[in-house]
């Protein structure tokens, strides 16, 4: 309730920070460091800030290396906060709030399936907000290593690029190019999953006629 209030009374405040003037008004180089992590991890509770609005300030207000470094830096910040929000929160919290957002309910869609391939693309697709997938993960008792590994995985391509192309990316890469990808990718990794299910089953049925063969030996 606290958190829901302060992002209600500071809705607008969140949802247009400045990034830049808050790194600018850091003492030194390591505090606007800490400044953009604790943005990062502000990011991860209330839901609100926009991602491509902090990649592209902290592009602009950094070197290149040193951006995409600390913007990767925040990002596991912020997968961590939303994670452990969730693991907080519990199931049933976290599935009524999804219920009650447009972006949420198109992580609930893919609930059934916890495999890793799927929570990378989960993150490699922006059709799914990265707060409201880890928030949902958390809640389900993920592991937390795989949730990371496989989320930052997912996630830092377009970090990267966001962070060196700034908007200017639109123009290196049509948004029809990535769409035409993304209409390729998904249903390869989809034929993956289900081809990876039937030779699982298929090794557990084996592996249970074996055990069955010996049993009857013995």
């Amino acid at each position: 309730m606290t958190i829901f209030i302060a992002v209600l009374l500071n809705f607008d405040k969140l949802k247009n920070i400045d990034v830049r003037a808050l790194v600018a008004a850091a003492p030194s180089f390591l505090g606007a460091v800490l400044t953009v992590l604790g943005v990062y991890s502000l990011k991860g509770l209330v839901f609100v800030i926009p991602a491509s609005l902090v990649y592209l300030s902290v592009g602009m207000a950094f070197s290149p290396l040193a951006a995409v470094l600390i913007n990767l830096g925040g990002i596991l910040c912020e997968l961590t906060v939303s994670y452990l929000f969730g693991l907080f929160l519990g199931g049933d919290k976290i599935r009524k709030f999804l219920l009650s957002k447009k972006g949420g309910k198109k992580v609930l869609e893919m609930q059934n399936s916890k495999r890793y391939t799927t929570v990378f693309l989960m993150r490699f697709i922006p059709a799914f907000p990265i707060d409201f997938v880890s928030l949902f993960l958390g809640s389900t008792r993920e592991k937390f290593l795989p949730f990371l590994c496989f989320s930052f995985l997912g996630i830092a391509p377009r970090v990267i690029l966001f962070t060196v192309l700034g908007d200017k990316i639109y123009d290196y890469i049509p948004m029809h190019l990535i769409i035409t990808l993304i209409l390729i990718v998904v249903p390869i990794a989809l034929i993956a999953i289900v081809v990876q299910f039937i030779l699982k089953k298929r090794k557990a049925k084996k592996q249970g006629q074996t055990e069955e063969e010996h049993a009857k030996i013995r």
